[in-house]
């Protein structure tokens, strides 16, 4: 890969966003703009993710944990690092154990570890109980011996819009399964989406996860984002 920086971000005329890194891959094109105030990231030409709002991936930390009814210490994997939101709201709660992140672009690790992302999850790196493994989530979650309390999903703008075809299978029944094995007895997979998936929600059941259910997170505007839940054999 390769990589060049550029962070004086600038002023862009008309309002055009601004490419501060483009890097080439093993899954693609990925490039971090800045739009305005706005830090952008873009995958193979698909809008990912930008720092307006957050509350969509802060809602995903937090509707993970409650549906963990008080265990104490719980630790979570968390599926894309992004811009970093989910990464520094659970560092932020001091009720989080492990915080393991799998992010298979080196170019957002980059960003976040040396470039203009850091100012978002500087701190939460520094946080102990923060682990950052570069992988590919479809392959971690069926390879590791690891386990963890809650999953939470957030690498796709959800089930039935993914950035790359090979992510198709982690929201089957299979990959579900797989997304299964990594969670301890009563653990919880979250899963972030842009629009909801009645269908995911048919396929979280009949991979054997119990007490499924999608909650709705109010945007500015258009269809609510949702966060679909569901509790692991226990």
């Amino acid at each position: 890969m390769s990589t060049s920086y550029d962070t004086s971000y600038g002023t862009t005329p008309c309002g055009t966003p601004e490419v501060i890194d483009r890097r080439e891959g093993p899954y693609g094109e990925v490039v971090l703009r800045r739009h305005g105030g706005l830090l952008q990231i873009i995958a193979n030409g698909c809008f990912l993710m930008d720092t307006s709002d957050g509350r969509s991936e802060r809602r995903l930390v937090d509707a993970a944990l409650g549906a963990l009814d008080g265990r104490p210490g719980p630790d979570v994997l968390i599926g894309g690092l992004g811009v970093g939101f989910s990464l520094a709201h659970a560092a932020a709660d001091p009720r989080w154990g492990r915080i393991a992140v799998v992010e298979r672009e080196r170019a957002i690790i980059d960003w976040h570890l040396s470039g203009p992302l850091a100012e978002l999850s500087s701190e939460a790196l520094e946080d102990p109980r923060t682990e950052i493994v570069e992988a590919d989530l479809v392959a971690y979650v069926n390879e590791t011996s690891d386990t963890y309390d809650a999953l939470c999903l957030d690498i796709d703008n959800g089930p039935e819009w993914t950035v790359t075809e090979g992510n198709e299978n982690l929201y089957s029944e299979a990959g579900l399964a797989a997304c299964a094995r990594v969670l301890r007895p009563g653990g919880v997979l979250a899963v972030w989406s842009a629009t909801p998936s009645p269908d995911f929600a048919k396929t979280l059941w009949n991979a054997g996860f119990q007490q499924v259910r999608t909650e709705e997170i109010p945007v500015a505007r258009g269809v609510p984002d949702v966060v679909h839940l569901g509790v692991g054999p226990g």
